[in-house]
């Protein structure tokens, strides 16, 4: 029996609006709620991501030890090539640190700086 629920996963940045608009355009989620310091994006479901303002905000710098990712988005997508075009248009940096062997992920990393993974769909 669990003892809890998952019910947010909340993302410091700069810019709340800013990335809560990037993330609603990759996932095609809603934001929901708006507050100069608070932004939620879901899909309906009552998990969601929620963006909170850090005032002194510092992005990582991973794969730097000294100054870690802390945590990262996995999104799998169908064509990896397809969605890769479409977070770049949309302001994300491709990483130029790209550790899959085979190109079965990239990693690229978010307007406020945050890595995310694009994963292809595995059959």
């Amino acid at each position: 029996m669990a003892i809890a629920r998952m019910r947010s996963v909340v993302i410091d940045c700069p810019d709340p609006k800013g990335l809560a608009d990037f993330y609603s355009a990759v996932l095609g989620w809603e934001v929901t709620s708006v507050e100069d310091d608070w932004v939620v994006v879901t899909d309906g479901r009552p998990e969601r991501l929620c963006f909170q303002l850090a005032e002194d905000y510092q992005p990582p710098r991973w794969p730097d030890p000294d100054n870690p990712q802390q945590f990262h988005i996995d999104l799998t997508v169908d064509d990896l090539a397809e969605a890769e075009a479409a977070v770049l248009a949309l302001g994300a940096v491709k990483h130029a640190h790209q550790p899959s062997e085979d190109d079965g992920f990239r990693v690229f990393l978010d307007p406020a700086g945050h890595p995310f993974c694009l994963l292809r769909m595995r059959s």
